[in-house]
């Protein structure tokens, strides 16, 4: 399951998409008062950051190389930035899932932000041991993940 998430082609990716649908989840928080309109508005800022992030890939490329923008150059950076859709899927299910389970929709944004924290702190865990980090670096990998996740919350707290 992690090796969906996080594809090896391009795992920033997929953890940038975790941390924006954290974020959009943690601005929110609640904030709509039915599923579909959070899980819309979720699903619309996930799909926004990944043609954002793949146009100003595909532009900043061409900007470097003199390229003429082609059909297929667009291609590839859709699909090489299709891991921010991967990363920001996990929040979304966890939202998705307490939705269909019957969670009160205030409770299903909080579980979908703890997944989003939680997995970034998994992935910093991961990170390090497929590293064979010493004990001081994974402590330190723990610190910088649980610190982005901390960030996310930061947000719910400043902005309710």
């Amino acid at each position: 399951m992690a090796g969906w998430i996080v594809p090896a082609g391009n795992p920033a990716g997929a953890i940038y998409g975790m941390i924006v649908i954290g974020a959009l989840l943690a601005a929110e928080s609640g904030r709509h008062e039915t599923y579909i309109e959070t899980v819309g508005s979720a699903v619309i800022a996930a799909a926004l950051y990944w043609l954002a992030h793949a146009y100003t890939t595909v532009l900043g490329r061409r900007l470097q190389t003199l390229e003429r923008l082609t059909a297929a150059a667009l291609w590839r950076g859709l699909v090489h930035d299709l891991a921010l859709i991967r990363g920001a899927a996990v929040p979304l299910l966890v939202l998705l899932l307490a939705w269909a389970t019957g969670a009160a929709q205030a409770t299903a944004v909080n579980a979908a932000l703890w997944s989003a924290v939680a997995s970034l702190i998994a992935f910093e865990l991961v990170a390090g041991l497929r590293s064979r980090a010493t004990p001081g670096e994974l402590v330190l990998e723990l610190a910088v993940g649980g610190a982005m996740g901390l960030g996310i919350l930061a947000l719910k707290i400043v902005l309710h």
